[in-house]
């Protein structure tokens, strides 16, 4: 099984930009879709954005234009570059692994987007 471990996440003002990255380990990151979910206090996790093995990506209304998912096969990451922050993105996002039933979760980070 994959371990998974997220960086990148900080304080930034509304307009801004961060880059949020999730090292995998342990397992052949290539057969595994992977996928960015964030959550804000008080509020159930959502879905963000998917990249799948095939690099076909899918985002969230929410975050779509703005957002953009991205993966290295051979530095082993998944990265989510996020711009035009709004303070409603204010959450702890973790990267997800998944193939078939199998699902691997990071311990997340936080991201908030505050002036």
């Amino acid at each position: 099984q994959v371990q998974l471990v997220e960086s990148g996440g900080g304080l930034v003002q509304p307009g801004g930009s961060l880059r949020l990255s999730c090292a995998a380990s342990g397992s052949i990151f290539s057969t595994y879709d992977m996928s960015w979910y964030r959550q804000a206090p008080g509020k159930q996790r959502e879905w963000v954005a998917t990249i799948t093995t095939r690099a076909l990506t899918n985002y969230a209304d929410s975050v779509k234009g703005r957002f953009t998912i991205s993966r290295d096969n051979v530095k082993n990451t998944a990265s989510l570059q996020m711009n035009s922050l709004k303070p409603e993105d204010t959450a702890v996002y973790s990267c997800n692994a998944a193939r078939g039933r199998l699902h691997s979760w990071g311990q997340g980070t936080q991201v908030t987007v505050s002036s």
